[in-house]
């Protein structure tokens, strides 16, 4: 059984965050520094990265080791960076997690292997030989839908019970009763975060404290209200800014999710669309369709803008 004397609390809006692009899309390392200190200075608890979102799958090695030492020297000591850990195989998941601990980073978001979709007893053996190979606080990321291996509530129950380090799980399968689920079985054993935007108030409402999110990459300070609201019960004021929020949250919850919400940061002068290929940015209609979105959200918005990362 791992160790387990580095917990982080797991709560709150944690940031997967987008990783910036210079136009020959190198990592542009100052503007994540700044977006970093942008976002917790907007109230969020954490930065997670390089999830799919940041666009892990792109980057080299060296690459995330960089990005997490940018990201723990722009944060200090206010909130835990912690280290997307997603690879082909086991031994390189392994070595990015120690080298993830290396770089200061305090927690791993640990998936199964993004191409090989093995059991039960394979995907239980991979997640838990990377959680056994530091003693950083854990958060199991099942994502079925993305990855096509779907770690059920028992399983989860059965992971938690051999692996002291693991403290929480993002739930993305896109069902809130798994919510219920889980805690039906671990109780407060582990922190539930809600992994999809569009499902956020109902997940709080179901029983998870944190969210890994992704428009909050454009809008801290809406993510943090409305997710400061559903924790507090404040139903009517949650349910008005949901409704606001919503046609820009579900943009998190289709194929071109990174495209879209780069563009989001675009239009509020908090980045830019670049993306590495395979993926490549919105034109035509799909451009066209995307702005029509974020630019009815912008006009029936209550918040002064643009915002401007510091």
């Amino acid at each position: 059984m791992s160790a387990s004397n580095n917990k982080i609390s797991w709560t709150g809006v944690m940031p997967a965050i987008t990783t910036s692009f210079h136009p020959d899309l190198t990592i542009d390392f100052e503007f994540v520094a700044g977006h970093c200190r942008w976002l917790i200075e907007n109230g969020c608890t954490a930065i997670v990265t390089p999830g799919s979102l940041g666009e892990g799958a792109t980057m080299t090695d060296e690459e995330k080791c960089e990005l997490w030492e940018t990201c723990v020297d722009a944060v200090g000591e206010t909130v835990p960076v912690v280290a997307a850990i997603s690879a082909l195989s086991t031994a390189n998941a392994i070595g990015l997690a120690k080298s993830a601990e290396q770089s200061g980073c305090k927690g791993l978001m640990v998936l199964p292997p993004y191409v090989y979709k093995g059991d039960w007893m394979e995907m239980k053996t991979h997640v838990q030989a990377v959680m056994d190979a530091t003693p950083l606080s854990c958060m199991l990321y099942n994502n079925p839908v993305a990855y096509g291996t779907d770690f059920l509530p028992e399983q989860i129950a059965e992971l938690a019970e051999e692996c002291a380090n693991l403290h929480a799980v993002k739930e993305s399968s896109t069902d809130v009763c798994r919510i219920t689920a889980i805690k039906a079985i671990l109780g407060d054993r582990v922190a539930i975060s809600v992994g999809v935007d569009d499902l956020a108030v109902e997940g709080v409402a179901a029983g998870a404290t944190g969210w890994v999110a992704g428009l909050v990459n454009a809008m801290p300070k809406e993510s943090v209200e409305l997710f400061n609201f559903a924790l507090a019960g404040k139903h009517e004021e949650a349910a008005e800014l949901y409704a606001w929020f919503l046609p820009l949250l579900r943009m998190d919850t289709v194929p071109k999710f990174v495209q879209l919400i780069k563009l989001v940061q675009e239009e509020m002068g908090v980045g830019n669309s670049r993306v590495r290929m395979p993926r490549m940015k919105l034109t035509g209609q799909e451009l066209n369709d995307a702005k029509s979105v974020i630019q009815r959200a912008v006009k029936g918005k209550k918040y002064d803008l643009p915002f401007a990362a510091k």
